[in-house]
């Protein structure tokens, strides 16, 4: 960068992308300075060198940028039982809606222990009316069924 560029000869990119041509690395300075920027080194193999000119702490911040990592959506499991009550429903529901606010998915478990297996389809009703509450915050990708000895569902982020 700017006075660390020891070549006797340099190609010059200017700030949009144009060629300015093969010069020394004073005379690219010289322009770089007269345009407020920093005359950077982007290809030091190529021959002549491949420099640029250009804001420095902006290309620092655009690469730090490029480089960090992107949050993947999550796969939440909420736990219910058939038994539950009003309001714990709704702390779980709550729960669910701050998963779906941050991009993960919401998966409803509800376990079914002895008797309570016969009755499947009534608590795959009850959950599907359940997850009519989160209607405003996600959208049902898995509807209410039996899955072994409990009944799940899930919900993906609007």
């Amino acid at each position: 960068m700017n006075r660390e560029i020891r070549f006797p000869s340099i190609r010059i990119i200017g700030a949009e992308g144009e060629q300015l041509g093969i010069m020394s690395p004073e005379e690219g300075r010289a322009i770089a300075e007269e345009r407020g920027l920093d005359l950077v080194e982007v290809a030091p193999d190529a021959r002549p060198p491949v420099c640029k000119i250009m804001d420095y702490g902006k290309f620092k911040y655009e690469i730090s940028k490029r480089t960090k990592p992107q949050k993947t959506a999550k796969l939440k499991t909420i736990k219910l039982r058939p038994k539950t009550d009003g309001h714990d429903i709704e702390t779980k529901f709550n729960l669910a809606r701050k998963f779906l606010a941050e991009g993960d998915r919401v998966k409803f478990v509800m376990r079914l222990r002895g008797r309570e297996a016969a009755y499947v389809d009534r608590w795959c009703l009850s959950l599907s009316k359940a997850l009519e509450l989160l209607s405003d915050a996600g959208a049902v990708s898995l509807v209410p069924q039996k899955e072994g000895r409990a009944v799940v569902a899930q919900v993906d982020p609007k």
